[in-house]
């Protein structure tokens, strides 16, 4: 999954956050932080290749994203024993909370910056990638850190 496409399916469901009643102060839990899980099936004859690549800018944006507090944690994530249609990696992020649209752009800005890049380039290797792996799906959940 591309940054871009983390940073839309964030906006979706801080927007959906909205929509929802407040939590009353009564509540046996508070919202803790969101992980964004992305299933990723390896084209034949390149899983390392495609870690190769997750090993250095995918690597270097979570690092990013890291030292600026965005994220929490990331992982890779290594389907063992899988079963028709289970993906052979999960890419699992943790950000600290969702972000609005002007965190997100001065985020992707930092983004091109450090890899020398724009939203051109980056959805152009994006769709190169698609060469090495297919995203065959995509989970975002939140945790819920009870009192």
């Amino acid at each position: 999954m591309n940054f871009k496409a983390t940073l839309c399916a964030a906006a979706a469901a801080f927007s959906l956050c909205l929509s929802l009643p407040a939590l009353a102060e009564d509540s046996s839990y508070t919202p803790g932080s969101v992980w964004f899980f992305s299933n990723i099936q390896i084209e034949p004859g390149h899983f390392e290749k495609y870690m190769d690549y997750l090993g250095t800018n995918w690597k270097k944006v979570q690092e990013l994203g890291k030292k600026e507090g965005i994220i929490v944690s990331y992982h890779v994530l290594a389907v063992n024993a899988q079963r028709h249609g289970e993906p052979d990696l999960v890419l699992a992020v943790e950000i600290k909370d969702y972000q609005n649209n002007a965190q997100q752009l001065a985020f992707q800005k930092k983004i091109e910056a450090m890899l020398a890049t724009d939203t051109r380039k980056q959805d152009v290797a994006a769709g190169e990638r698609g060469a090495m792996r297919k995203l065959i799906g995509n989970m975002q959940l939140q945790e819920l850190i009870l009192k």
